[in-house]
């Protein structure tokens, strides 16, 4: 069950990311999800477990940290089309 919560927590870590941007995380909720807890190890590594922690991610680093992700996805993405 963890697991799934993880999961769920992630993925909403993500949208939310997304939505705060105003960008569009490749992949669809697949991509929420990996960006979620992608970033939550970015922000838990740049912040450490600060904040509420929900489903084992703490939430204010992992969207701090899904933010930059998405950011540095963006970059590298627009570069690669250009």
């Amino acid at each position: 069950m963890g697991f799934i919560l993880m999961l769920i927590v992630g993925g909403l870590i993500g949208w939310l990311a997304g939505v705060i941007l105003g960008k569009d995380v490749p992949g669809g909720i697949i991509g929420n999800i990996i960006a979620g807890i992608i970033g939550s190890a970015i922000g838990g590594s740049l912040l450490g477990d600060m904040g509420p922690v929900f489903g084992g991610i703490a939430i204010i680093p992992a969207l701090i940290g899904s933010i930059i992700l998405i950011l540095v996805l963006s970059f590298i993405l627009k570069a690669i089309r250009k």
